[in-house]
């Protein structure tokens, strides 16, 4: 029989609600789940770098995609953009990004947009598994 450890309740419970939070401070701000498990380097590496693309995307002139059409490829590209957390809705807030990609570097920017609401959720989820000590280190 393998050796296990038994873990209380009330301390299980409270490392699911802080894995929780870290995954959704992830999700919202880029490297925050990071910079919560005390991986100071890697959140900061990745907050520079999503700012970056979304900054890049923004000013590329890139479409920022709203949740009201129909169409399965802006489903799918809103949802990489929602990824980005609150960029997206400073974005939104703002007025950012243009209704229509009317040239190739616009087309470029929306990419770059997508791709980086697409990676922050992988390292929101990458954050959640080290505060779940799923993944070590």
């Amino acid at each position: 029989m393998a050796n296990t450890v038994q873990v209380p309740a009330r301390a299980a419970g409270r490392s699911s609600s802080m894995a929780l939070l870290v995954l959704i401070a992830g999700w919202l701000v880029p490297g925050a789940g990071h910079f919560m498990v005390g991986k100071w380097v890697r959140g900061l590496l990745l907050f520079v770098s999503l700012v970056l693309m979304f900054s890049l995307g923004v000013a590329l002139q890139g479409k920022i995609y709203s949740p009201n059409t129909g169409d399965l490829l802006d489903i799918l590209n809103f949802a990489g953009d929602l990824g980005t957390g609150l960029l997206y809705v400073v974005a939104k807030l703002f007025d950012l990004g243009q209704v229509a990609v009317v040239t190739v570097s616009a087309d470029y920017g929306t990419k770059f947009m997508v791709v980086a609401g697409l990676l922050n959720v992988i390292a929101a989820v990458d954050a959640h598994s080290l505060a779940t000590g799923r993944k070590a280190s």
